[in-house]
């Protein structure tokens, strides 16, 4: 029999060959990833991995949030406003009363239990839709909405999901009940913000540090776990703190730290999603074994309705709100409407995933039908995966809605308006090192990458002062959303690697301690 350690290995193996498979057929890997889980709980000596319930959502949730809220703009927030809160509030709200009415017309779930369900599979995660767009890059507007519905539409699902926990287990509401209720999103908010500058204030302490990266994993987790025990919105709160986090970062900031922790980020919210996905596949089997064949078959037939109707409620929604916009839009108001090819593509990529999972492991073991809850939970995960997730470049194909062109000159133009502000800092040095530096933008310029090697001396601090100049235009370029999340991030890391080269050794070098 293997152990816990050894099953794990083991199973991150063979993610790791299915990973390839998936990136060579440019299908998100989260669908075969929980399909490997179920194939190998059905296997005879098949592990048993339990998952504690409260640690599920802190452990597999907060620090998925806090690497995309870090990077999402405040200023994108604020612009899509009207779609993030019709996507993130109003579908999530649609969608969990039509999973009550399915449940009322077939099972006969108790209200409460029907609305977590609800609460569970509502959510769309574009963590799945991430990993196709990546590759078929698309309009910024579609690519940004997918990537902020993620960030709040978890919050509404998760203050459905405890308000109706909490219900069931007191029997009905109360005042302290409400109380917290209406409290939890606006607290969550506040207390998110307080520690995200408290935080800002300790990470230059640790700066240039290994243990500075971990601190950022400890103060992810706590956000989180502190949110709880104040009986607040955890996901409002991890969101809001690292975005106050990131709107207090400097242009000054540590590059070796930001590239440092961007690589560490990266590996751990990747292996944490491989990991959920792969133990709710193993939990297919438990779940199966402990139904007789009556509530299997019951239980087949209700998720089967279940997975129908958040699909049909999601494309739904993507047009009721395409009709709102171009309403809109002709009476004089600014929000253009998508094409649509591109409200379709939005609809069908409301596929569920980590969220929808972690929620279903927090389940208590008594609560009632859980298994049902459970198993239906995940055939919703893995249906929209398999035949949303495996279908989403083929109708980027077919409608014509891949940017890959644009994307690049978009790229382009901001590569030249970096390489002008270099110039118009340097404008007024004098000498001959300060001339070699401006004949290397003044390549960039004209769209050579040919930058000449420079003797070292007085054009390091000139170099310096150059990076620091296109950081503030790369950050006023996203401010006025003249360049993408995507595209924002490969320039911040080309900028990282030339403040890196213009600096010392000591600049380059981070320590354990």
């Amino acid at each position: 029999m293997m152990t816990f350690f050894e099953t794990l290995v083991a199973l991150l193996a063979v993610a790791i060959l299915l990973l390839q498979v998936t990136r060579r057929m440019q299908l998100p890997y989260p669908g075969i990833l929980a399909a490997a889980g179920v194939a190998v709980a059905m296997l005879p000596g098949a592990p048993s991995i339990p998952i504690d319930p409260p640690t599920a959502l802190a452990l597999f949730i907060a620090p998925v949030l806090i690497d995309s809220a870090y990077d999402f703009p405040v200023g994108a927030a604020r612009r899509m406003l009207l779609p993030l809160f019709f996507y993130a509030v109003l579908a999530v709200l649609v969608t969990t009363g039509v999973v009550v009415s399915i449940s009322a017309l077939t099972v006969r779930l108790p209200i409460a239990v029907a609305i977590t369900l609800g609460a569970i599979v509502a959510p769309p995660d574009a963590a799945a839709a991430t990993a196709v767009l990546s590759n078929l890059p698309v309009s910024r507007r579609v690519d940004a909405l997918l990537k902020g519905e993620s960030l709040f539409n978890d919050a509404t699902a998760l203050l459905l999901f405890s308000a109706a926990l909490t219900v069931q287990a007191r029997g009905g509401v109360d005042a302290g009940t409400v109380l917290q209720l209406v409290s939890a999103a606006p607290g969550g908010i506040l207390f998110g913000i307080a520690f995200g500058l408290l935080v800002s204030r300790l990470r230059p302490v640790t700066e240039n540090t290994v243990g500075g990266t971990l601190f950022q994993f400890v103060y992810a987790f706590a956000t989180w776990l502190i949110a709880e025990r104040l009986h607040l919105s955890a996901v409002l709160a991890t969101v809001a703190s690292a975005m106050t986090i990131a709107t207090l970062a400097s242009v000054e900031d540590s590059p070796r730290m930001r590239v440092h922790s961007f690589a560490v980020w990266t590996t751990v919210v990747f292996l944490l999603n491989v990991v959920a996905f792969l133990l709710m596949g193993l939990q297919a089997r438990r779940i199966v074994e402990a139904m007789s064949a009556p509530e299997l078959e019951r239980a087949i037939g209700f998720a089967a309705v279940v997975v129908a109707g958040v699909i049909a409620t999601r494309v739904a929604m993507a047009f009721l709100f395409h009709t709102i916009v171009v309403y809109r839009h002709r009476r004089g108001h600014d929000l253009v409407p998508f094409a649509p090819g591109e409200t379709l593509l939005v609809g069908w990529a409301g596929m569920r995933g980590l969220v929808t999972l972690a929620t279903a492991f927090a389940l208590p073991a008594n609560f009632p039908e859980r298994d049902l809850v459970v198993l239906t939970a995940f055939a919703v995960v893995l249906a929209t995966l398999v035949i949303q997730g495996a279908t989403l470049a083929p109708m980027i194909g077919f409608f014509k809605l891949e940017r890959r062109a644009e994307a690049r000159q978009e790229l382009e133009a901001a590569r030249r308006s970096l390489a002008e502000a270099a110039l118009k800092r340097l404008d007024k040095e004098e000498g001959v090192e300060a001339e070699a530096v401006r004949l290397a933008y003044r390549q960039l310029c004209e769209g050579s990458d040919q930058i000449q090697t420079l003797p070292l001396g007085r054009r390091r601090g000139l170099s310096l002062a150059a990076v620091l100049a296109q950081r503030q235009c790369l950050e006023e370029l996203r401010d006025a959303d003249r360049v993408g999340p995507g595209q924002y991030l490969e320039l911040q890391e080309d900028l990282d690697w030339k403040q890196l080269a213009a600096g010392s050794d000591e600049d380059r070098r981070i320590t354990e301690t």
